[in-house]
């Protein structure tokens, strides 16, 4: 897959209403008059998102006569899902390093603590005994 058509992927996801569209379709089959009922715009402005939505590759319209569905094509999705990925990998490792960091400095301040707590002395300087009278 080409950069150029992971980045028409994730501009089209961008907007919500595109987003709408998508998971509307993800149910089946659906003419531009269904996808628009449900969003405040206008036929036109809706025929725009569904525009780029066609240029990513995210959606197909056929005509049957005076219909013309749409339908939802979720394999430049799976090619976005797959690229982001590799980074959720890359934070799970990261985050899997920060936990063990934490332990050990846990581990660390536990040890301390407890080497505090039996040392009755822990200023380290000597104390004075007092003259009993």
């Amino acid at each position: 897959m080409t950069n150029d058509r992971l980045t028409k992927t994730f501009s089209a996801l961008a907007d919500p209403t595109r987003r709408a569209i998508l998971a509307r379709l993800s149910s089946g089959e659906a003419s531009v008059t269904e996808l628009a009922k449900p969003l405040k715009m206008t036929m036109p402005a809706v025929t725009k998102h569904l525009k780029v939505l066609q240029r990513a590759g995210l959606i197909r319209q056929e005509r049957r006569a005076q219909w013309r569905p749409c339908y939802l094509v979720a394999q430049p999705l799976k090619e976005a899902s797959d690229w982001v990925e590799q980074y959720r990998k890359f934070w799970e490792a990261s985050f899997d390093r920060l936990d063990a960091y934490l332990k050990v400095l846990q581990a660390q301040n536990v040890s301390e603590t407890v080497k505090e707590s039996k040392d009755p002395n822990p200023s380290g300087k000597t104390r004075k005994k007092r003259k009993t009278k």
